[in-house]
């Protein structure tokens, strides 16, 4: 009896009844096999999602099954097709069909933690009995493999180690599988070694190792290292390969998990983002209890990655083509470069131009939301004024805002600043985005820290052209609007300002601005990029910043720029401003500077600091938050993307079932790559139900 019958309830019912599992049936599968309803109900999508209708029931072929299983944008090499393999494990009563019930059970087994060995057991446990014995495991095996491969001696003493006797017969009870099949590669590689060389030299040929690694582990590999397995003589004297590097070779594979995260981790913490054999073996010891990898092993790592030099220092994409599967080599067709040359200008034209829009509505976003903090800045307010002073402090100055003009009042002059916003927050992103694009290593994307300031400074020296008017007209609306209703005067719109100022007098304190706006770049973009790199992690393992760690990059570098350049926004600020009778007349940047000093002391260069950081912060977080997000959710659709080192440690996390549903293909695949493939010619047939699914399954 099949051991879903035990489990679920079998009725005959019409095509309008088997659409949807009954209520009883649910009820009766979730308590027999202990599954919650919400997990249950999400197989039967998949299943229904998938299935199709044979004699008025639903079933799963082969390739719907496999749609239903396989993982969704696998990053191994493993095909979906070959998740077929498994099909003969679901399929338990041999029809070439899955039913519900088979699929309830086969998820079921999915969700064990050792579900991989399991299916692996199950494969090979082809009389139900419980227990593998020394024929079955002959036979399954010597199906798989086929005719071709190379010979396995199944007398051996490592086989005999672990099949030990029991009545006469030769059985592997499942522990004990899963601790041969953790071993078998080793086992066929020192056979296949002894088998290919024959005059007992300790040595064997190029071609003969390709050989040897494209049955145990091709499924592993790209078709770049494949190509260049035989290169793996170059290591020692004599153009052929010893027993030790074949082991070496081996041990690389099989740990190449923690490989690639030496590497991710070693690369990510030098200066150049390269490393070489002596920071990778540091950085193993460093990070692990015992020695991981031996010399030897180091050279092959970097024997590969540096195709065949590997003595240089190499970054995280020169190892792609050994850690990825399914790396493949770039194209470097003269027509092809021709045509990407020629195009290169015009894509980077339209692609700042993408930038700059983008730039500019994340700079609306962020003014909008902090305009009001900068009502209070109070910074053109000086202690010398004839007579009273208009606010005590930044809360007064709110209070009296808020009394006198109401709540839009502290939106005053907003409209010139969203009109300058625009280009002025633009120009900054995009030219600071260029300079970085182009001093940056494309293979590590690093960039120096001197380039990093350039870029960040150059950034806020091309927005003055932008900044300079917009913050004459917008500080000359701010202050009037009090200033109106204290001395009585009608206030005056940007119009008139402007007419006033005339071009010359927009560009009034264009020094200062500079002054403030250079250092201001050059410190932000830096610290906004190292916080999200070195504090947040960002690009590690690839991780990608959440929503407030982002915001919080983008906050706390604007802290230390906002203050440290408040002195250069106070001085710009007194420039621009129209000085009123009885008030202190600036000639120019440095007479500014000496005679806010003489008359009003130290302290009054930092005014407004704090206001100052409440006000720039914020801004530029949500300014710097909003440009990111279009990028991530907008980018520009053309633009060529930086080859990544994409496998399956750095990917989303997969549905667990489906995980183990390929890890269950990869001890399979283990014994040969053409597992499975050959199975069918085997007539012998697979079964499910034993071992048991559950204690609850024993006692019935």
């Amino acid at each position: 009896m099949a051991p879903w019958t035990r489990l679920v309830p079998t009725t005959h019912c019409d095509s309008e009844e088997s659409e949807s599992l009954t209520a009883s049936a649910f009820k009766s599968v979730r308590t027999a096999l202990d599954v919650p309803e919400r997990e249950l109900k999400r197989w039967r999508r998949i299943f229904d999602a998938n299935a199709k209708v044979v004699n008025g029931e639903k079933f799963l072929d082969t390739e719907s099954f496999v749609n239903a299983i396989a993982p969704k944008g696998d990053l191994s090499k493993i095909g979906r097709a070959q998740f077929a393999i498994l099909f003969r494990v679901a399929d338990t009563s041999r029809r070439g069909l899955v039913s519900w019930e088979d699929f309830t059970v086969f998820e079921t087994l999915l969700k064990r933690p050792d579900a991989d060995y399991w299916m692996a057991f199950q494969y090979f446990d082809v009389d139900n009995s419980g227990f593998i014995t020394y024929d079955e495991f002959k036979n399954v095996f010597t199906a798989n493999v086929g005719p071709d491969a190379i010979p396995f001696d199944f007398d051996c003493d490592w086989v005999k180690l672990y099949l030990g006797k029991k009545n006469g017969a030769h059985v592997l009870g499942y522990n004990e599988f899963t601790q041969l099949m953790k071993g078998l590669q080793g086992e066929r590689l020192r056979q296949a070694f002894k088998y290919l060389d024959a005059d007992q030299d300790g040595f064997i040929r190029p071609e003969q190792f390709k050989r040897i690694i494209l049955d145990i582990a091709g499924h592993k590999l790209s078709e770049g290292v494949i190509e260049r397995l035989p290169t793996l003589c170059t290591l020692s004297p004599g153009q052929r390969i010893s027993y030790s590097e074949v082991i070496a070779f081996h041990n690389v594979i099989r740990q190449m998990d923690m490989v690639e995260r030496i590497i991710r981790e070693a690369t990510a913490k030098t200066k150049d983002g390269r490393i070489d054999q002596s920071d990778f073996l540091n950085h193993s010891a460093s990070s692990s209890r015992y020695s991981l990898f031996t010399p030897m092993e180091a050279s092959i790592i970097f024997h590969f990655a540096g195709r065949g030099i590997g003595s240089q220092r190499l970054s995280l994409i020169d190892f792609a083509q050994l850690l990825d599967p399914r790396w493949r080599a770039p194209h470097h067709e003269p027509e092809v470069q021709h045509v990407a040359s020629s195009a290169s200008f015009v894509q980077s034209i339209l692609s700042s131009s993408y930038s700059f829009v983008q730039g500019g509505i994340a700079g609306a976003f962020g003014a909008t939301i902090v305009y009001p903090i900068d009502m209070g800045k109070m910074q053109n307010q000086r202690s010398t004024v004839v007579g009273q002073l208009l606010y005590k402090n930044s809360i007064d100055c709110a209070q009296k805002i808020f009394r006198n003009e109401g709540f839009l009042g502290f939106y005053r002059g907003l409209g010139p600043q969203l009109v300058g916003v625009a280009p002025e927050k633009a120009i900054k992103l995009t030219v600071n985005d260029i300079i970085r694009g182009r001093a940056m290593d494309p293979e590590t994307g690093r960039i120096k820290l001197g380039w990093e300031l350039f870029a960040g400074g150059m950034a806020g020296g091309c927005q003055v052209i932008f900044t300079n008017p917009l913050e004459i007209v917008k500080i000359r609306l701010q202050i009037q609007g009090e200033a109106a209703k204290v001395e009585g005067a009608v206030p005056k719109g940007a119009v008139h300002i402007i007419r006033q100022l005339g071009i010359l007098g927009l560009y009034r304190g264009a020094s200062a601005c500079l002054l403030r706006d250079i250092p201001f770049s050059a410190i932000y973009f830096p610290a906004y990029m190292h916080l999200k790199k070195d504090v947040f992690n960002e690009g590690y393992n690839g991780k990608q910043l959440s929503f407030l760690e982002t915001l919080g990059s983008a906050a706390m570098a604007g802290m230390p720029a906002a203050y440290l350049t408040t002195p250069a926004d106070v001085v710009k600020t007194r420039l621009q401003v129209e000085a009123r009778k009885g008030q202190t007349h600036y000639k120019g940047l440095q007479d500014a500077f000496f005679k806010i000093y003489k008359e009003e002391g130290f302290k009054a260069l930092f005014k407004g600091g704090p206001a100052r950081v409440l006000r720039s912060s914020p801004q530029f977080g949500f300014t710097l938050l909003g440009y990111e997000t279009l990028k991530t959710f907008f980018p520009y659709p053309w633009q060529d993307k930086p080859r990544q080192v994409e496998t399956a440690l750095t990917s989303r996390p997969d549905e667990l079932t489906r995980i183990r549903a390929r890890n269950a293909l990869k001890i399979l695949l283990d014994v040969h790559g053409d597992f499975g493939r050959r199975a069918g010619s085997s007539g012998v047939p697979l079964s499910l139900s034993s071992p048991r699914l559950s204690s609850q399954q024993s006692n019935k």
